[in-house]
């Protein structure tokens, strides 16, 4: 029976093991972390009180998947087909998975080594360990994750201050004003920014930026981006990410790669929906039948301190024609943009409710720019 070697037991790889399984293939999933695999796209939860159980994803003994917890793979011996653990074992494949996903970013900072990362289950309990109420609490990066990771330490009453390179909050997923409606909410919560802001050097108790403003920090956390972990691909062809065709093979033709770790015709996913399709499309090919990856409309769905914030296409691209609505004083803000005539991209902020509307419209024709602007309701009335 063919053997499949997960090597990766994130939300990819865990569901590309299970595909397989399904499939009646041999498998066996490998992760560095002890434990079930778990859902780390919700470590929010944990960093705000939850017990850790709460993020444990179904366990893969259940499909027959052998699953080895704590496990860390040092080298691919792809001749031999067969993975070199640090503990010494030796796991023989027929076709293995790469979904080593990415590693946090430790910026080149002197005394960067005495932050606290933000990307795992034990970086949490270390968060919430150095967490003293009313003590303060400094933030680097104004993404997502650092966002979240602000917005769960403010809530364990530190005095959190954010600071963020650029002029605005999440300026991949939102534009300038459906960042200011955030940072508004965020404010309301007792959070400060410093934007933009350049951090010169990480010191006790502070954070010293090149102007020689020092911001106090009795903790400090990083969460400013991430890079593919491809530590298991030397010989195989590289550039950003591991290169993948269509079928999410390398070039090796017995390895595939998925989710954070693999770049797909230039592009590196950041997302789970489009690292869940490439698990899905690689256990179909390796199972026999050969599906391509088709990559998802890219929309993201998030709740960030507790406010609604959905993004999809492209954000304020260049020449697209802007439509929006700001509306400050019930903290809502929607954006869209058109290229002739098409919705291209659009920002809820404040209120996501109609975001499958807006989702169903991507590349058509708008028309009633006004009526398509205030939602379904209007829209249909003006029709």
């Amino acid at each position: 029976m063919t053997h499949v070697l997960v090597i990766g037991a994130g939300p990819a790889g865990t569901r590309c093991a299970e595909a397989c399984a399904e499939q009646g293939l041999r498998v066996t999933l490998v992760g560095a972390e002890p434990g079930l695999p778990y859902d780390r796209v919700a470590l929010g939860k944990v960093l705000g009180g939850a017990e850790p159980s709460v993020l444990a994803m179904p366990d893969p003994a259940r499909l027959g998947i052998h699953h080895l917890p704590a496990t860390r793979v040092t080298r691919l011996d792809r001749l031999a087909r067969r993975a070199m653990t640090a503990d010494g074992q030796a796991i023989a494949y027929d076709h293995a998975v790469l979904a080593t996903g990415s590693d946090a970013w430790r910026l080149p900072l002197p005394g960067a080594e005495h932050a606290l990362m933000y990307r795992t289950l034990e970086d949490v309990a270390a968060m919430r360990a150095a967490a003293i109420p009313g003590e303060p609490a400094v933030v680097i990066g104004g993404g997502l994750l650092g966002l979240e990771a602000a917005a769960g330490l403010a809530d364990l009453g530190c005095d959190v201050t954010v600071l963020h390179a650029m002029p605005w909050l999440m300026e991949r997923q939102l534009d300038a004003p459906a960042a200011a409606t955030l940072r508004r909410h965020l404010e309301a919560r007792r959070l400060r920014f410093v934007m933009p802001a350049a951090t010169a050097a990480i010191e006790p108790g502070a954070v010293v930026l090149k102007d020689g403003t020092r911001i106090p920090a009795r903790l400090t956390v990083l969460a400013v981006g991430v890079r593919p972990n491809i530590a298991l691909a030397e010989g195989l062809v590289t550039k950003r990410a591991i290169v993948v065709d269509d079928h999410l093979r390398t070039s090796d033709t017995h390895v595939f790669a998925i989710g954070e770790c693999a770049e797909h015709r230039g592009q590196v996913c950041g997302l789970v929906a489009p690292a869940l399709a490439m698990a899905e499309a690689a256990a179909a090919t390796i199972a026999g039948r050969p599906t391509r990856y088709q990559v998802p409309t890219l929309s993201a769905t998030l709740k960030i301190a507790g406010l609604p914030v959905w993004s999809l296409g492209e954000i304020a691209p260049e020449g697209a024609e802007p439509i929006s609505i700001d509306d400050a004083a019930f903290g809502e803000y929607r954006g869209f943009w058109l290229r002739e005539g098409r919705l291209v991209g659009a920002v809820l902020c404040g209120d996501a409710a109609d975001s499958g509307f807006y989702q169903g419209f991507l590349g058509a024709e708008v028309g009633d720019r006004a009526a398509f602007a205030l939602g379904p309701a209007f829209f249909k009335a003006a029709a």
